[in-house]
């Protein structure tokens, strides 16, 4: 899908850092409608896991060059748009995209913050996953996502639905004119509960297509997906260790009290896995009220 599009880079371009140093700010792309990674709440503000990942990046670029450093947001209409703007370095930076090896043959990823994995919302008791189960079903997707591109191999016989996006998505499938939707899961969890929406179900229990979920950079920019790696890794050291800072970042959104309800183990245990490709950071561990001294 993304082969289709190879545009020209200039080799002796500025680096992120290089630009960051000399105007002070590092560009954001996405989306404003992802729920829990990128999204606008009820109070007009731009929120969301992908938000503080980014301005952790941010700051560590600014200890690096001894100088502040703030974040630029640009909203993306769409993810091969996001692509093209990272790809040719219109864009310093974009949080909360799903790994593909063939996305990584045009852009650097972080480690990764987050995963999740295909899976269908459905109706409590309607269809179950299954390839013989949506066999002439119409299911929605949005038209050119990885849940589109599952679809189609998974169950080719299948209809899809191309919709726009993910609220919408949800409120056709609650009006019957879909029996499910194909996506990324913390996606459509997220959308449910932004929406409200009630009586809905995600199916199969083991997603169709399980991957990663980090930031993406230009290619080329060694020394600047170093500290996006390190700022990666310290806020999951952090939440495995207790920081108060950190915790309370990701349980905003994935933890039990946040949107996705996550129970924390599972959180930690993701996290140590990750952690356990690199080397471990010193973060200081739990500082909450209640730590002793």
């Amino acid at each position: 899908m993304l082969a289709a599009w190879v545009w020209p880079v200039n080799a002796h371009a500025e680096t992120v850092l290089e630009r960051a140093a000399r105007t002070g700010v590092i560009t954001m792309g996405g989306r404003t409608d992802l729920v829990p990674y990128s999204f606008v709440d009820g109070k007009g503000q731009l929120v969301g896991l992908s938000i503080d990942v980014a301005e952790r990046i941010a700051a560590e670029a600014s200890t690096y060059l001894n100088r502040p450093v703030r974040l630029a947001f640009t909203a993306a209409p769409d993810a091969n748009t996001l692509f093209k703007q990272v790809h040719t370095g219109e864009t310093d930076l974009a949080c909360g995209v799903q790994f593909t090896w063939e996305r990584e043959m045009f852009v650097d990823y972080s480690i990764p913050f987050s995963l999740s994995g295909i899976r269908l919302l459905t109706r409590s008791g309607g269809l179950d996953g299954t390839a013989a189960s949506l066999q002439g079903k119409r299911i929605g997707v949005l038209a050119g996502s990885l849940g589109d591109a599952t679809i189609k191999s998974y169950a080719p016989k299948a209809v899809r639905v191309p919709l726009t996006e993910i609220d919408a998505a949800v409120a056709a499938l609650q009006a019957g004119r879909v029996e499910a939707l194909a996506g990324d899961s913390i996606l459509l969890a997220g959308a449910v509960a932004k929406t409200g929406a009630k009586g809905l179900a995600l199916v199969p229990g083991v997603g169709l297509q399980r991957y990663a979920v980090g930031c993406i950079i230009p290619e080329n920019n060694s020394t600047f997906r170093n500290l996006m790696n390190l700022a990666i890794a310290k806020l999951l050291q952090g939440y495995i260790n207790g920081n108060r800072d950190a915790t309370e970042s990701v349980n905003r959104w994935l933890g039990p009290s946040g949107i996705l309800e996550l129970p924390s183990q599972v959180i930690k245990d993701y996290f140590q896995m990750v952690l356990l490709t690199n080397e471990q950071i010193r973060v200081p561990a739990d500082t909450t009220p209640e730590a002793k001294p």
